[in-house]
């Protein structure tokens, strides 16, 4: 089993959905970004989902866009934040991490060597926003082989006819983008989820997660309660941005009330039941 198999194997038989908090690569520094990093299993992350900064951010909001920015202008690339997944690994080989950004920085690494490279530092999963089934064997073969998993977004306007198509090479869990629109813009129903929860589960056992708009622990423990997991990205970025001085410059406190606030989401979730 992959570590995420076994990480949604495991909370299912703790009777709870998953909490998943998303921050982005290099955000605001590389040195605050690893010790985020470090702390987020310790503060109730099941899995952690980095975002991978890139110049032209089709699904991100204006806050995940603004954390992008910031991380381009700290010299984040695709390649260090591989690094910065090993560095973590050396002390926790067991929190999945699943890398979400787009096509062009993998392909201009190359395919076979990012698959190669994710797979060695850590990376258990990856979700490829821009890239549509159709055109990804030049990327899926690889990633496969190296055996992380391919993690396949699946929106309100997806069709029940091309669901199979979606989900025939998806594995580890899906991520439900429960709103149309970009992140951070606006928040989903718990009525509109538990439609799609019914609706998807017929074509895949797979967990389903569901973000974009999930900003509180209350919401959290809502989602908890009829999907597998939540996904909370956009609220915690705006957290390390309120915690930056006015230079961008983190404060001394930003690591602590960012991971405080992740350990409020993380309890929405333990608590939903």
């Amino acid at each position: 089993m992959s570590r995420l198999e076994r990480r949604f194997a495991a909370i299912k038989a703790e009777g709870r959905g998953a909490f998943i908090p998303f921050i982005t690569s290099f955000d605001p520094d590389p040195a605050t970004f690893q010790r985020l990093l470090a702390g987020l299993p310790g503060a109730g992350a099941d899995v952690i989902e980095i975002g991978v900064p890139f110049t032209d951010p089709a699904a991100d909001g204006p806050s995940v866009q603004a954390s992008g920015l910031r991380a381009l202008k700290q010299g984040v690339s695709l390649k260090k934040t591989l690094a910065a997944v090993a560095e973590f690994r050396k002390s926790d080989n067991e929190t999945p991490i699943v890398l979400m950004g787009y096509f062009n920085p993998i392909y201009i690494m190359g395919c076979e060597t990012f698959a190669k490279a994710a797979a060695e530092a850590g990376v258990d999963g990856l979700i490829t926003v821009d890239l549509p089934p159709e055109e990804e064997a030049e990327l899926r073969d690889p990633i496969k082989a190296a055996g992380i998993d391919i993690v396949r977004l699946i929106a309100p306007t997806t069709l029940d006819d091309r669901l199979p198509y979606v989900l025939e090479h998806a594995s580890g869990f899906f991520y439900y983008v429960s709103i149309t629109g970009i992140t951070g813009t606006a928040s989903p129903t718990l009525d509109s989820i538990e439609a799609a929860v019914k609706r998807l589960k017929k074509h895949t056992d797979l967990p389903m997660a569901v973000g974009f708009g999930i900003r509180s622990p209350e919401m959290v423990g809502k989602v908890s309660q009829v999907a597998d997991a939540a996904v909370v990205g956009s609220a915690i970025v705006e957290r390390v941005t309120a915690n930056l001085d006015d230079q961008g410059q983190a404060k001394p406190d930003l690591v602590e009330d960012v991971l405080g606030f992740v350990q409020q989401l993380a309890a929405g979730a333990r608590n939903a039941n």
